[in-house]
């Protein structure tokens, strides 16, 4: 049996494998001709890499090209340091049945050497690498989407029912800013659902409760606590300072507070409410067209028609599922992945077990996000829900009418 040396085997595959030059590769990048796929290692890329560039570690080429380059037809231009691995990556892709290969003759170093633009990147340190390794793995987040995800700010309304796992997964994947929007005290009743919180928080602050929470899961989180009741005086201020918003309060004037401020300032809000068994999770993105929550409910129900939890009660773990989809949402939305929840209501009956997804229609005659808005200011919301003004609000995120 005869074997091939190193270099018996490289001179086969530069026979075997087309090559071109960083000249070549310019210009065909110029050009939009070529998904360039850079097999060298994170230390490498780190240092620099082509602009629009896929990276994928020469380990795992096999196993995630697809997800970068799922059409075989299409050319594809493999990249290492010098232009050796590259010409066993490219070897491997041809026997995957890619049709077009191509290996870049002296790789990045060439690229550098020829005075070609590079980008140098920011990238995670070696905690946040250890951190986050389950993330950066996956194509659809990787070092960037998980820098996006730290440079992200998110404001939840209600650190209570809703508010503490979704502020707990969100802190634990990464999200570099979260607010907190709570007036409220920690009580031994909330234990039973408002996990954030723990025993020796009570008659605490929530905010403050919450913060302290999210500070032992992850340093890497900068916490915002705005212990007051959301109004129509300071929305606006509060939420105009984060990317996105979460809801999670349990009452009629917030609910339509926080979705007119975030039509009128173009944030998008996920939205979600809790009763006994049942739950549901919308997202409305009316900057890009969606309908909003006075689409679905254009007028509160009259006062006192919808008994509250302290009423009729709730699952303590349906907050948990509840508030973790709007987690996943929010995620979604920082990273632009997946199709969010933009016009469909996902509701959840925990005795069932069963999911149901509801279609939502953007009202043209909507008095927010409709054709010819009447609301383009914030009004007093416990009035047009029929409140007294001066009954204190809840923001703790212990219940919201799946009726509504």
């Amino acid at each position: 049996m005869s074997y091939l040396t190193s270099d018996q085997l490289l001179a086969k595959l530069r026979r075997e494998v087309k090559e071109i030059t960083v000249h070549q590769l310019a210009e065909q990048l110029e050009r939009g001709e070529v998904t360039l796929v850079d097999i060298r290692e994170q230390g490498e890329w780190d240092q620099g890499h082509i602009k629009g560039a896929a990276f994928i570690p020469r380990g795992y080429l096999e196993l995630q090209i697809e997800t970068r380059a799922p059409d075989r037809t299409k050319p594809v231009a493999v990249i290492c340091a010098g232009g050796v691995r590259s010409l066993l990556g490219a070897r491997d892709l041809e026997t995957m049945g890619y049709q077009d290969v191509v290996s870049v003759a002296g790789g990045f170093n060439g690229w550098k050497k020829a005075g070609y633009a590079f980008e140098v990147p920011r990238t995670l340190n070696s905690e946040q690498r250890a951190r986050y390794s389950r993330h950066t793995i996956m194509p659809e987040v990787g070092e960037e989407g998980q820098l996006k995800l730290l440079d992200a700010k998110v404001l939840l309304i209600g650190a209570g029912g809703l508010g503490s796992p979704a502020a707990i997964y969100l802190a634990a994947a990464g999200v570099g800013t979260i607010g907190l929007v709570d007036f409220d005290v920690v009580d031994t009743s909330n234990l039973q659902r408002q996990i954030i919180h723990r025993l020796d928080s009570v008659d605490k602050p929530k905010v403050e409760s919450a913060a302290q929470t999210i500070g032992q899961l992850n340093p890497d989180v900068k916490v915002v606590g705005h212990r007051t009741q959301l109004t129509s005086q300071n929305a606006f201020d509060i939420i105009s300072q984060y990317d996105l918003v979460i809801n999670g309060s349990d009452n009629f004037p917030t609910r339509y507070l926080v979705n007119d401020a975030c039509v009128l300032l173009g944030k998008p809000l996920v939205d979600a409410s809790i009763f006994r068994f049942e739950g549901q999770v919308t997202v409305y993105d009316t900057a890009q067209g969606s309908p909003c929550y006075r689409c679905l409910y254009p007028d509160p129900p009259p006062p006192g028609e919808v008994p509250s939890c302290a009423e009729g009660g709730v699952l303590g773990v349906l907050p948990g599922i509840i508030g973790s989809l709007e987690a996943v949402e929010a995620i979604k939305l920082i990273l632009g992945i997946g199709d969010p929840l933009v016009g469909r209501l996902l509701t959840y009956e925990a005795l069932d077990g069963e999911f149901r997804e509801l279609r939502i229609t953007k009202n043209d005659d909507c008095p927010v996000c409709g054709d010819h808005p009447s609301v383009t200011q914030l009004i007093d919301y416990h009035q047009f829900c029929g409140i007294p003004s001066t009954e204190p609000v809840s923001v703790n995120g212990s219940l919201h009418p799946i009726a509504a």
